[in-house]
């Protein structure tokens, strides 16, 4: 069943993680949903660097993180924050590639 990350996920969002890269978070509505996603390895680096059109060595970790029903997602910021020409330098502007996710779940 394909399946809309809108539709599992609560909170979809993105932020520095230091000026040379950025952190995902998808924080997923119930546990149902979360151990679904995590057994089939839906989120994984060649999902995200798909979504971004970036190469996968630019997708640093993909970690599922039980306690919070979660998905952190670290990768390389294309350019550092704060530099001419950057326009989000606390890159919470960057989650809206993950927002077009659909899971064959």
């Amino acid at each position: 069943m394909k399946t809309p990350i809108l539709n599992i996920a609560k909170v979809v969002r993105s932020k520095n993680s230091g000026p040379f890269e950025l952190t995902m978070d998808i924080i997923f509505k119930d546990k149902a949903s979360f151990d679904l996603v995590k057994a089939k390895q839906a989120v994984n680096k060649e999902v995200v660097a798909k979504a971004y059109s970036i190469p996968v060595s630019a997708i640093r970790n993909v970690i599922y993180f039980d306690p919070a029903w979660a998905v952190k997602i670290t990768m390389d910021r294309p350019m550092p924050s704060g530099v001419p020409g950057e326009t989000d330098v606390y890159g919470a502007q960057q989650h809206a590639p993950l927002l077009k996710l659909v899971f064959d779940l």
